[in-house]
């Protein structure tokens, strides 16, 4: 009785490990996918989804407003005399915002060199939350990954760190 099911689990890793492989391979075929795969945490699912999602990056204006389009800024409230910022406005797609956010907590929690964003958000996330340190760092990787599709320029260390 379990033997059936053990031959179709196994089948379907088979089936994962095919499918990981077809989408590296178009990441790699894709020049906007070598390019945002040079970000630390960002891989091939979530470079082929940023290209896909943004399609032409010419329309954004300013880099800063992919963040809006996302949903990883914070949703305004004003009435009257009152005026606060609440969580973020979830407008977008929910996949590729998702996708960020971990990308963002692994580039805060696994990846061991030392990078400006990172201090930053671990600067963020003495102050407030974990969650909260990796929404902000998601908007920024947004905001660098638009402006990488724009000029074309990899992901770079900090001068310092690359000599040492």
């Amino acid at each position: 009785m379990i033997e059936p099911l053990l031959a179709s689990v196994e089948a379907l890793k088979t089936q994962i490990r095919h499918l990981d492989k077809e989408v590296l391979k178009q990441a790699k075929a894709s020049k906007a996918g070598q390019l945002l795969m040079t970000i630390p945490g960002v891989g091939p699912i979530t470079a082929l989804a940023f290209a896909a999602t943004i399609d032409d990056a010419t329309r954004f204006e300013k880099s800063r407003a992919v963040g809006a389009y996302l949903g990883l800024t914070s949703r305004r409230y004003q009435s009257g005399e009152m005026d606060y910022s609440g969580r973020i406005s979830k407008f977008g797609d929910g996949l590729l915002r998702s996708l960020l956010y971990e990308a963002a907590n692994s580039l805060l929690t696994i990846v061991r060199k030392s990078h400006p964003l990172k201090d930053w958000a671990r600067r963020i996330r003495k102050r407030s939350s974990h969650k909260k340190a990796c929404v902000a760092l998601a908007r920024k990787l947004a905001v660098i990954m638009h402006r990488m599709l724009i000029t074309g320029e990899a992901f770079r260390w900090p001068e310092k760190e690359a000599t040492a």
